[in-house]
C-alpha cells in the first residue's frame, strides 16, 4: 500500500493457479542453469575458491553428477555440499551413483523443498503420486493409462455424480498445475507428460514403504510392499525372489519397460496375487494365459498389449467381474474374445486388436458399462458391429483397419459419445445422411487422419453435434474435395486443423461467423491456405491462425 510509483511485486511459485491468480502479466517460465554456469556454482559448494584446479581427476565426475540436478540451481547447491571437503574419489562416485533420495539432506537442501510441494497436496493426490515412483526415470506416461492405474487402486474418488475418468483428469491437471509433471504433447483426446528426476527421487522418497522398483540386485523385500514394478530382466527365472513374505498384500504386478524378453510360466504364477488389483504383462508372454488367471476376482486391470504369440484367451478371463480395464493392442493373431465377454459387467476400457473378420454378436456390444472403445490395426474386419447398445460410450478410436468400409448408421444412438477418432483405414468411406428424425449427439473431439478415400465429411455425426463439437482435426485426407455448407452450423467449434489436404481448396461461406472459433490450423494445404490469407482480416476473434 506504500509502495512508490513504479515499484513491483515479484511472487514466486510452484503453482500454476497461484500464478494466474496473482499475476497480472503473463508468468516467465525459470529455464534451467546451463551446464557452465551449474559447474561454476557446483565447484563453489565442493570446493574451497579455486581449490578444485588440484583435483582433475574430480572435474569429469562432478560434470556426471551435475548432470543429475537438472539445471536446478538448489539442486546443484545440495550435491556439491555433500562433497563438500571430500576429495577421495570413492565418495565422488558414491554420489554420483546414488539417486540423490538415498543421500542424507538438510532442511534447505532440494528433496525437502520438494517436498513442501507435496505436503501441501491433499491426501487423495498423495497417494496417486506415491505410485508413480513405480515408473523409471524419463518414462512417458499416458494420460489414459495413468488415470486407469488410479482407478483400479482405488485411488480416484469422484465428486458426487462425476465419472471416474473425469476425476482422474482432473488430478493430473492439479498435477499440471503445480508442476510436478512437464513435457507435456496433447494428442488431441489424450495427452503424455514426464516426471523430472527430482520430482521421481522425491515420489520414490514418500513411497518406499508400500512402492518397490525391484532390480536384480534387490534381495530383501518388506512385508509391508503392496505395490511391484520390474525393471530387469534377471526375474524370469525359477530361482527369482518371493515378492513379499505375505503375498496375499500385493495389489499391483508391473513391466514397465518393452524390452524384457519372455516370462516363464512359473514366474507368472508367482505374480497371482489373490487380492491383485492390476496386472500388467505387455509383450512378455510367450504363451497361452493360464485358466488360473480367472481366480483374480479383484482384478480391475489387465494389460496384455503386445503379446503377438497370443491367439486366444481363456473362457476364465470372463469369470473378472470386477475388471475395468482391458489392454489387448498389438495382439495380432488373436482370434477373437472369450464367447462370454458380455459377462465382465464392469468393463469401462477396451483396447483390441484381432485378427477375426467379424465381431461376434451378443459380445462387446452388450458392455454397458464401456467407456472406451479402441480397434487397432485390426487388418481384416469387414464391418463394426451394432453400437447403439453402448450407452455409456464416451470415446471411440479406430485405426488402421484397412478392410473396414463405413460405419453403423446406429452411431446415432450413442447420445454420450464425446470423442471420435478414425485413422488410417484406406477404405474407409465415411457419407452418412442425415435420418428424417432428428439426431442429437454430444460430440466434442472429432479427428480424421490417413484417410485417403473419405470424399465426404459425416453429416449425421457432424449436424447431430452441432452445438457441442469443440475441435476438429482433418489430416491426410487426399480425397477430399470441399467442406459442406452447413460447416457454419457448428456454432461451438473453438479450434480447426486441416493438415495435408492438398485438394481441399476453400473453406464454406460462413465460416467467419464461428464466434466460438479461437485457433485455426492449416498445414501442407497450399491452395486453403492462400484462400484463408485472404480471409483473415475477416476472423478477428481468432486468436490463433496458423498456415504453412
Amino acid at each position: 500500500m506504500g509502495g512508490a510509483y513504479g515499484s513491483k511485486i515479484v511472487v514466486t511459485t510452484r503453482s500454476n493457479q497461484v500464478a494466474s491468480v496473482m499475476g497480472t502479466v503473463p508468468p516467465y517460465i525459470l529455464n534451467g542453469l546451463p551446464h557452465k554456469d551449474c559447474m561454476s556454482l557446483f565447484f563453489k559448494w565442493a570446493f574451497v575458491d579455486g581449490e578444485e584446479k588440484k583435483y582433475p581427476n574430480l572435474i569429469k565426475f562432478g560434470g556426471e553428477i551435475v548432470e543429475t540436478s537438472g539445471g536446478i540451481p538448489l539442486a546443484v547447491r545440495t550435491l556439491g555440499s555433500l562433497l563438500c571437503t571430500k576429495t577421495d574419489e570413492s565418495d565422488w562416485l558414491f554420489i554420483k551413483d546414488n539417486d540423490i533420495w538415498r543421500l542424507e539432506q538438510r532442511e534447505d537442501d532440494i528433496l525437502p523443498a520438494l517436498k513442501l510441494s507435496y505436503d501441501r497436496l491433499p491426501s487423495q493426490l498423495q497417494r496417486c503420486f506415491s505410485y508413480c515412483s513405480l515408473f523409471p526415470k524419463d518414462y512417458h506416461f499416458d494420460s489414459r493409462y495413468l488415470v486407469h492405474f488410479w482407478m483400479a487402486l482405488g485411488l480416484v474418488i469422484p465428486y458426487g455424480n462425476e465419472e471416474l475418468e473425469d476425476a482422474g483428469l482432473r488430478y493430473l491437471k492439479e498435477f499440471l498445475s503445480r508442476c510436478f509433471f512437464q513435457d507435456v504433447e496433447d494428442f488431441g483426446f489424450y495427452f503424455t507428460f514426464k516426471m523430472h528426476d527430482l520430482v521421481h527421487d522425491l515420489a520414490v522418497s514418500v513411497a518406499e514403504r508400500e512402492c518397490l522398483v525391484v532390480k536384480s540386485e534387490t534381495q530383501n523385500v518388506d512385508r509391508r510392499v503392496r505395490h511391484f514394478s520390474f525393471v530387469d530382466t534377471h526375474f524370469y527365472k525359477d530361482e527369482s525372489p518371493k515378492l513379499s513374505s505375505n503375498t496375499d498384500s500385493v495389489r499391483t504386478i508391473f513391466f514397465p519397460r518393452e524390452d524384457y524378453g519372455f516370462l516363464t510360466e512359473s514366474f507368472l504364477k508367482m505374480c497371482f496375487s489373490k487380492y491383485l488389483r492390476l496386472l500388467s504383462l505387455s509383450s512378455i508372454l510367450h504363451f497361452a494365459l493360464p485358466d488360473s488367471i480367472g481366480t483374480l476376482k479383484h482384478l480391475r486391470y489387465l494389460d496384455l498389449s503386445d503379446n503377438i504369440f497370443l491367439t486366444e484367451l481363456p473362457e476364465s478371463i470372463c469369470k473378472l467381474h470386477s475388471l475395468q480395464t482391458l489392454r489387448l493392442l498389438g495382439c495380432s493373431l488373436l482370434h477373437g474374445l472369450p464367447s462370454n465377454i458380455k459377462y465382465m459387467s464392469s468393463l469401462r476400457y477396451l483396447e483390441l486388436t484381432t485378427a477375426a473378420r467379424d465381431i461376434p454378436e451378443n459380445g462387446i456390444e452388450c458392455l454397458k458399462s464401456l467407456r472406451y472403445l479402441c480397434m487397432d490395426n485390426c487388418l481384416n474386419l469387414l464391418s463394426l458391429f451394432d453400437v447403439q447398445s453402448l450407452t455409456a460410450l464416451r470415446t471411440l478410436c479406430i485405426q488402421e483397419c484397412g478392410c473396414l468400409i463405413s460405419l453403423p448408421c446406429s452411431m446415432k444412438k450413442l447420445t454420450r459419445l464425446e470423442k471420435l477418432v478414425i485413422q488410417d483405414c484406406p477404405k474407409l468411406n465415411l457419407k452418412m445422411e442425415l435420418q428424417e428424425e432428428d439426431t442429437y449427439l454430444n460430440l466434442q473431439t472429432f479427428m480424421l487422419i490417413d484417410l485417403p478415400a473419405l470424399e465426404y465429411l459425416p453429416q449425421l455425426i457432424l449436424q447431430g453435434s452441432a452445438t457441442t463439437l469443440q475441435y476438429m482435426r482433418i489430416e491426410k485426407c487426399p480425397s477430399l474435395k470441399a467442406l459442406p455448407e452447413w460447416f457454419q452450423n457448428l456454432t461451438s467449434l473453438q479450434k480447426l486443423e486441416i493438415i495435408s489436404c492438398r485438394r481441399l481448396s476453400s473453406l464454406p461461406e460462413g465460416i467467419q461467423y464461428l464466434a466460438a472459433l479461437r485457433e485455426k490450423k492449416i498445414q501442407d494445404s497450399p491452395a486453403l491456405s492462400e484462400r484463408c490469407r485472404q480471409d483473415c482480416l475477416m476472423t478477428a476473434h481468432v486468436s490463433e491462425i496458423i498456415l504453412d
